[in-house]
């Protein structure tokens, strides 16, 4: 990278963690040491094992972080290899002869478990949300009482990518649980910003990705509460890595510098989500002040401290986020996940919301107060500019 490309990337101001977060230090310590290791973790020389202990030691850390049993994680390729490998009929409860042949979803879950499921469509149900974003418990009671004598699946995101709404999992979990259903919980945004455990949700099964909270892209992992569940047909098949669950040798490096965001991203979790609150009320009211008229999506429920997706009316979000990065700071409209494209958001429609696009800024680690007041600065000019034109035309 040029001197010149590094000083204009470095005076960007970046609010889109939500889609991805910089590489934490702690992760590129971890990977470069990982990277001077040689071996195979499936080797059993003295290259291989040492290969494994990395592998071992971030398992035990992802474990730890989760509370949840060591041999219980799966290392994937990411949050979408790790919904499609649960999110199957072809889950077994120990003991339990009938299978899972209902799936219900929430209808703002990621494209990741709306698409990526691998139930046939007249086996899945999505459950509506209330306005402000969130999963409608009255409606799962209802598919509940319909279901009666099936075996039913939920998969429910922790919290919502795009407006930051936490969704009452543990609530649905004891629904679901009391129709001797599973939980399959989407904890992407919600691991390393909120504390999230297996006691916390009450899920069966989490999944979380790497890049999400400063670790590297293209690592992701799957975690059962229990050993009492089984997958009897996984997604990649071979030589049994993974505890059989997911062939394909480990990117060890990768796994590591996952291991390693983690780590740091849970060390305080109390301590970061205040912090990170503090900056998001900040930059909504400096979007109000710009623009009183503002309306922000899901803000009167329970909220991550880390995300807001708003609007200003007669102003198009995909003009302004354009506008916005021209002039150096790098928000998004929605979820990054689609292949590049600024489409319509679902989420949005299933809150009833008249708006179907919405901009979302997201916080994480490298976030500063000096980011806050950069944004409001240029979203002053971006406003008045953006109605001047308006009012002209």
């Amino acid at each position: 990278m040029s001197a010149r490309m590094s000083a204009r990337m470095s005076a960007r101001v970046y609010l889109d963690h939500n889609a991805t977060s910089p590489l934490r230090p702690q992760a590129r310590a971890a990977m470069l040491d990982a990277l001077e290791t040689l071996g195979n973790p499936s080797s059993i020389h003295a290259e291989g094992r040492a290969a494994k202990a990395l592998l071992e030691d971030a398992r035990a850390a992802v474990a730890n972080a989760i509370g949840a049993e060591r041999r219980s994680v799966v290392f994937t390729s990411g949050a979408t290899e790790a919904a499609s490998l649960a999110l199957t009929p072809a889950l077994r409860r120990e003991g339990d002869e009938a299978p899972i042949d209902v799936l219900l979803i929430g209808a703002g879950e990621h494209q990741c478990v709306l698409q990526g499921n691998r139930f046939p469509p007249d086996a899945v149900e999505t459950l509506p949300l209330t306005c402000e974003g969130v999963i409608s418990l009255a409606a799962l009671e209802e598919a509940l009482a319909r279901r009666s004598g099936r075996r039913v699946m939920l998969a429910l995101q922790a919290v919502n990518n795009e407006t930051g709404v936490i969704q009452p999992v543990a609530e649905a979990a004891a629904l679901i649980h009391a129709a001797n259903g599973v939980v399959v919980c989407d904890a992407v945004q919600s691991v390393g910003r909120l504390k999230t455990t297996f006691a916390t949700t009450g899920a069966d099964i989490m999944f979380f990705s790497s890049h999400k909270l400063g670790g590297p892209m293209g690592v992701g992992a799957l975690a059962f509460r229990d050993e009492s569940l089984h997958l009897e047909t996984p997604v990649l098949r071979g030589g049994g890595q993974e505890f059989g669950r997911r062939a394909g040798t480990e990117n060890v490096p990768g796994i590591a510098g996952f291991a390693a965001a983690l780590t740091a991203a849970t060390a305080d979790l109390a301590g970061e989500a205040s912090r990170l609150a503090d900056l998001r009320d900040a930059l909504e009211r400096r979007v109000l002040k710009v623009a009183p008229d503002a309306r922000f999506y899901g803000s009167r429920a329970p909220r991550a401290p880390n995300a807001s997706a708003f609007s200003i009316p007669g102003l198009a979000p995909r003009i302004m986020l354009m506008a916005l990065d021209l002039e150096n700071v790098a928000l998004s409209a929605g979820s990054a996940c689609s292949s590049g494209k600024m489409t319509e958001s679902h989420v949005l429609a299933a809150m009833g919301a008249a708006e179907r696009e919405a901009l979302r800024a997201s916080f994480g680690w490298s976030s500063t107060q000096e980011d806050v007041e950069e944004f409001g600065k240029v979203l002053a000019r971006v406003v008045d500019r953006m109605r001047s034109r308006h009012s002209a035309a």
